[in-house]
């Protein structure tokens, strides 16, 4: 219980007892329940059950949640509305909407709510799922995909004929006035069958699009035809090309689904011979044999079979070379094949593909609101009711006071209105965390939400688990001693010809180093192992012995005082040691292997970049001694290592470095799940790999590649300080048009010219995420 609520988002971690009610249900529960209550705007009902089921809860089908892509082409209101309805739903436990990524997020109670009750409020809110329509719009040209900008043009367009008429003194004077009329129709056309469709279902909602119609109608009740007409085409326009802007960063994401082919080629027995059958991907299961041909996509997640290439992996892990692949190594759907032809086993279904899973959390990720759009939400509903009653005030209380006409309040009053719609304020964090975790995931980084881009913009320590993160994670021979009148591939064939025999990391690490160096290893008789001493074997008619300095003083037999020097100094250096003995030969003691586990080549060169990223302090946490920790440390430059740390250990230390300010840990994501959870960030490698740490981590590399963390981070800063200019722009523009627009110095049509670009500045602003690159 400790564990889960101490994880964002969660506000409380329960059991329900055999007879205890559920909340807000009358019937009592008939077997122990996990309660969890959280907030839906930090943390999605998958990453919930991850968390639950991390802490051993087996979670029930009761629960579900469905990402449904949506059609608003309104304002940031029915985003609001949207959520409403949505909640209104019996048995719908949260809703969010993102408007920037055209995206809803609804979880549900399956024994309550159904789909179709689900679709059906989607489609109360005129916000229908859109990929129907966008079929038919592709099909039908240009006017059906940009209908928004094609009746706003037309609307510009009768305007400017309207004005010229009435400028040119045009009789009879109804004509100019008609052609007004009519460029207000193509202007306000969007937003009157809004208004006109939630009476229909007796509902009213006042919202920025009633705004602007009544506002161009109090132009012409005033008579300021071109000035009403004139707001409704900038309004139009305003939002055709805020669509079209925040299309750029959503096909940033929906390109991830589009990098694997929607056939693959299979190997099918027909009449008992194989043959080459081209399929869609949908009918292609495990166990099926896929063929890549040089230069195509890889379609699905497997092994490889047969064949060798170098595959670019870049659209899945980032990384910037081909990865050479043999049989045996896996292959990522999404990938492309290099010059050689690759026979892949499918090892996972279609659906469950690495690509699958970052697009299904990319997509969850969209609808987490990050807290500054939490905070512009609660700002929004205090000022919007504010501005309405000071907006009542402008327009009854200097006429009474004589102070202004009634025609003339009215204008400023409608000004005002124009002036005080938080567009921008609305789209411009969403807009900004949308292009930021598209960048990061065209990258090769996952980021699981706008509050983890934020909360890893804020990083300032960082900390690392030692073994599979900053090291390679498998032991390798580092060392060669070999005693007076011995060559080291002595040593080395010698102790390879026993190891090959063995299952044990360090004996394979050996047998690697052999073959690395192409050596001829003979072929050792059988294997005895002495537990917790060693082995031996008979090579070539000797007997080899190699292990610890037990193994040989459990027999009697003096170790030379210069075998254990070695062995001695190999230990201080935190080397694990082997001792290498031929029965028989001159001398007999032939030398000391010493391994260990080696710092990534680029760990050292990686500590360094975060350290031009911003980040002031790296701590290593180890659960090996204090000897291996500090040769790790001191080989990569951290600046403190906690040695000897049980898992529990590493938590605690994790705590006490978030009690000094915000820390992010990095580990492989699933043996470090309990440090990640309780870090401010977590960060998991390898995350096309596994799908444990996709899972459990806040931000995952999909590649097990340190490298990328730098840009990660710089990245998540360039968002944050996005996030604060677009902030600072919309709050800015708002204050500036509020007294300009109050004082009569700006009447409705710069208002709106103004508020409109504030909108398009700060989406524009967002935008230069999508080119964001890490500098060096």
């Amino acid at each position: 219980m400790t564990v889960l609520e101490g994880q964002p988002g969660v506000a409380q971690a329960h059991v329900l007892d055999v007879g205890d009610l559920e909340p807000g249900g009358a019937a009592p529960v008939t077997r122990p329940v996990l309660c969890l209550h959280y907030d839906p705007d930090q943390i999605t009902l998958s990453e919930v059950e991850g968390m639950a089921r991390g802490a051993g809860a087996s979670i029930s089908a009761q629960y579900a949640h469905r990402l449904l892509p949506i059609r608003l082409v309104a304002t940031e209101d029915d985003g609001t509305r949207l959520e409403s309805e949505l909640r209104a739903v019996p048995g719908v436990t949260a809703a969010s909407v993102n408007l920037a990524a055209q995206v809803a997020r609804v979880e549900y109670d399956r024994t309550v709510a159904t789909d179709e009750q689900i679709d059906a409020a989607v489609r109360a809110a005129s916000a229908a799922p859109k990929q129907a329509e966008d079929a038919v719009a592709a099909s039908q040209g240009w006017y059906a995909r940009n209908r928004e900008l094609a009746w706003s043009l037309m609307s510009g367009a009768l305007l400017l004929a309207g004005w010229l008429l009435e400028r040119n003194a045009f009789e009879p004077r109804w004509i100019p006035i008609t052609t007004y009329v009519l460029s207000y129709v193509f202007g306000a056309r969007d937003n009157v069958g809004h208004f006109l469709g939630d009476l229909r279902r007796g509902k009213f909602h006042f919202n920025i699009d009633l705004l602007m119609v009544v506002a161009a109608a109090g132009a012409a009740v005033l008579g300021e035809w071109a000035e009403g007409a004139l707001l409704l085409v900038l309004f139009s326009l305003g939002h055709a090309l805020e669509h079209y802007a925040l299309g750029r960063a959503r096909s940033a994401i929906t390109a991830l689904a589009e990098l694997a082919p929607s056939r693959a080629t299979v190997l099918r027995a027909e009449n008992g011979v194989q043959r080459e059958v081209v399929v869609g991907i949908d009918l292609v299961r495990p166990g099926d044999v896929v063929i890549v041909k040089p230069a195509e996509r890889v379609p699905v997640d497997g092994t490889v079979r047969e064949g060798r290439s170098g595959v670019n992996q870049a659209p899945i892990t980032g990384e910037s070379v081909p990865v050479d692949k043999a049989p045996g190594d896996p292959m990522f759907a999404g990938s492309v094949n290099g010059e050689g032809a690759l026979l892949i086993d499918v090892t996972v279904a279609i659906g469950d593909r690495t690509l699958d899973r970052v697009i299904k959390l990319v997509s969850e990720a969209q609808t987490q609101k990050a807290p500054t759009q939490q905070f512009t939400e609660r700002f929004a509903r205090v000022f919007v009711p504010l501005v309405l009653i000071g907006d009542v005030l402008l327009i009854v209380v200097p006429p009474l006071l004589g102070l202004l006409s009634w025609s003339e309040s009215f204008a400023r009053a409608m000004a005002v209105l124009v002036a005080a719609s938080p567009c921008a304020l609305a789209l411009g964090t969403p807009a900004a965390v949308l292009a930021g975790i598209a960048q990061a995931a065209r990258n090769g980084v996952l980021i699981k939400g706008g509050a983890h881009l934020e909360a890893l913009g804020s990083i300032r320590s960082l900390a690392f688990d030692k073994t599979g993160t900053i090291t390679v994670g498998e032991p390798s021979v580092t060392d060669i001693v070999p005693m007076t009148g011995v060559a080291d591939v002595m040593v080395l064939i010698n102790a390879a010809s026993v190891e090959q025999r063995s299952q044990h990391p360090l004996a394979k690490a050996v047998v690697r180093r052999a073959v690395e160096q192409k050596l001829a290893v003979p072929e050792a008789g059988e294997l005895q192992s002495i537990t917790a001493r060693g082995v031996r074997a008979p090579v070539d008619g000797a007997v080899v012995e190699i292990g610890r300095a037990l193994l040989f003083e459990d027999a009697g037999v003096v170790v030379p005082q210069d075998v254990r020097d070695a062995v001695t100094r190999l230990e201080n250096a935190g080397r694990s040691t082997m001792i290498v003995r031929r029965v028989g030969h001159t001398p007999e003691f032939l030398g000391v292997l010493g391994l260990a586990d080696e710092p990534r080549a680029n760990a050292r060169a990686t500590l360094v970049a975060l350290r031009g990223a911003g980040i002031q302090r790296i701590i290593m946490l180890t659960g090996d001694n204090a000897g291996v920790g500090n040769e790790v440390g001191t080989a990569v430059g951290v600046d403190e290592v906690r040695a000897g740390l049980l898992p529990e250990d590493k938590v605690s230390s994790i705590k006490e470095l978030a009690a000094r300010g915000p820390v992010a840990m990095v580990g492989d994501g699933v043996n470090d799940a309990p440090a990640l959870a309780h870090a401010t960030v977590g960060i998991a490698m390898g995350g096309a790999g596994t799908a444990a740490a996709l899972e459990t981590a806040d931000v995952a590399l999909m590649g097990d590649d340190l490298s990328r963390l730098p840009f990660a981070i710089a990245l998540s800063r360039q968002a944050k300080r996005v996030i604060r200019q677009n902030l600072f722009v919309s709050l800015g523009v708002i204050v500036a048009l509020v007294a300009v627009t109050v004082s009569g110095m700006a009447s409705i049509g710069p208002a709106v010219i103004a508020h409109e670009g504030s909108t398009l500045v700060v989406i524009a602003n967002a935008l230069r995420l999508l080119r964001f690159r890490a500098k060096g």
